[in-house]
């Protein structure tokens, strides 16, 4: 994949944890890396349990986005870092990995193509009012 502009942060928790700059070129062994996984998700992936024969692109951003979280977690950035190259090089529209949760508890991993970390940090969250809860 070429060059593209732009930068991917992973948030967890509302906190930046890593941030991928895509305006950098990846060097030839890294892609290569990123090919030898695009073959070995050929074979197959386990996702929520289920193995998917046949992944499709959503399938497989989903797959990696959730091995790049439990790296970070184990403490493991080399591996972490080889996933977020992988979205930021395989997904070009995305801009944040927004993660809630903990590994002990349940975690929801959500891909973000719509903003970016820095326009998410100006937004005025909405606040609903229920005139039930007086």
């Amino acid at each position: 994949m070429g060059l593209t502009s732009g930068k991917i942060h992973v948030v967890i928790n509302d906190a930046p944890i890593l941030e991928f700059d895509r305006s950098k070129p990846v060097p030839g062994q890294q892609r290569r890396y990123l090919d030898n996984m695009d073959s070995r998700m050929e074979n197959g992936i386990q996702l929520n349990g289920d193995f998917i024969a046949t992944p499709d692109a959503s399938q497989r951003s989903q797959f990696v986005a959730s091995s790049m979280v439990n790296a970070l977690f184990a403490e493991n950035y080399s591996l972490a870092i080889a996933m977020c190259t992988w979205l930021a090089e395989r997904i070009p529209d995305l801009k944040q990995v927004q993660v809630i949760g903990d590994v002990e508890g349940e975690m929801r991993i959500n891909l973000v193509f719509d903003r970016d970390y820095i326009t998410s940090q100006t937004e005025q969250p909405i606040k609903f009012f229920n005139p039930n809860n007086q």
